[in-house]
């Protein structure tokens, strides 16, 4: 089994967390017991097999094979057709660009697909492995959902950290250079947000399905992995929020050192302005200047100048303007 083929993976439960793999002939016998297909949707085959071979309604198999991925959770029948995304951890790539995994799941079979790899998927193969896997329907909904919100922690927690970090260093020194890290940031949090929110209303919808392969214990199991969605929505709030506090307190302090540079530069100009008014009246080349033949002129000038500047610096101490 692999992507080319279109079946990344396939297996019959035995009840007890353990799996048997099986391939494509095993996906429509009805006495298989509970059976996992899990395709990749890029693959003529796998969507050749959704539309005319998996035995599922028509609404369903367009549903799986549809571009649209928003979060969702629609009954079917006696199943269960849910979109949920997850945080993307491959290699090279940004956790904000999430993936999507689209499943439909009945008390019999469960058929997901997607096109990126996804970390939650390859959990649930290994635990299958260890034979501490999902045992039913049940089982397997509530351990691919809890698997993805697992998988969103971390990544909302480093962000947190790093917007603190980037909090403390605009606190202690400011400076421009912050700006493109905290314009990241930001639009990291509104990412993981726009994309999270809509999942925990799903998470929400599939926790008010009443199914009879969903029972007491594992509907209690889904509705900690909603709460927890709502934590990490209530958690992107707080980030992007504080995100923006610090934005502004940046702006505010590259302002207020605009503002110091140019009233310092202004009162240079005051003091200045006098002082070259008077070099140029007397700098001027025409006939009649005073002291233009008195040896000590110069002096006298530089010294009267120098006087002024300091009576005007006085004056604007005196003004508290300094």
């Amino acid at each position: 089994m692999n992507d080319d083929d279109g079946l990344i993976y396939a297996c019959r439960l035995d009840g007890k967390g353990g799996a048997t793999e099986v391939g494509w002939e095993a996906l429509t016998r009805p006495d298989a017991g509970f059976v996992w297909a899990h395709l990749h949707l890029d693959s003529a085959r796998a969507r050749c097999w959704l539309a005319e071979e998996s035995g599922l309604p028509a609404i369903v198999a367009e549903a799986l094979i549809y571009e649209d991925v928003r979060p969702r959770c629609t009954p079917v029948g006696d199943g269960l057709l849910v979109n949920l995304r997850g945080v993307n951890l491959n290699p090279g790539a940004d956790p904000e660009d999430m993936v999507a995994v689209r499943i439909y799941i009945d008390a019999r079979r469960a058929v997901s697909v997607r096109r990126r790899r996804m970390m939650a998927v390859q959990d649930i193969r290994d635990e299958f492995a260890a034979g501490r896997g999902p045992c039913d329907a049940g089982d397997f909904i509530v351990e691919l959902a809890r698997r993805l919100v697992e998988r969103m922690g971390p990544v909302i927690g480093d962000l947190d950290d790093a917007i603190d970090d980037v909090e403390d260093r605009v606190l202690a020194a400011g400076g421009a250079e912050h700006r493109t890290e905290l314009w990241r940031l930001r639009r990291m949090a509104i990412a993981l947000r726009r994309y999270i929110a809509p999942q925990r209303e799903a998470m929400g919808r599939l926790v008010g399905e009443r199914t009879e392969w969903i029972d007491a214990r594992n509907g209690q199991r889904l509705r900690e992995v909603a709460d927890r969605i709502t934590r990490y929505v209530e958690d992107l709030d707080s980030a992007r929020e504080r995100a923006a506090v610090v934005q502004d307190e940046l702006n505010t302090r590259m302002t207020e050192r605009i503002n110091r540079n140019m009233y310092v530069l202004a009162v240079i100009a005051a003091i200045f302005l006098p002082l070259s008014l008077l070099t140029g009246l007397l700098g001027v080349n025409v006939a009649g200047i005073p002291g233009d033949k008195w040896p000590w002129a110069f002096g006298t000038v530089s010294a009267g100048l120098l006087l002024i500047g300091v009576l005007e610096y006085l004056f604007f101490r005196k003004m508290k303007w300094l």
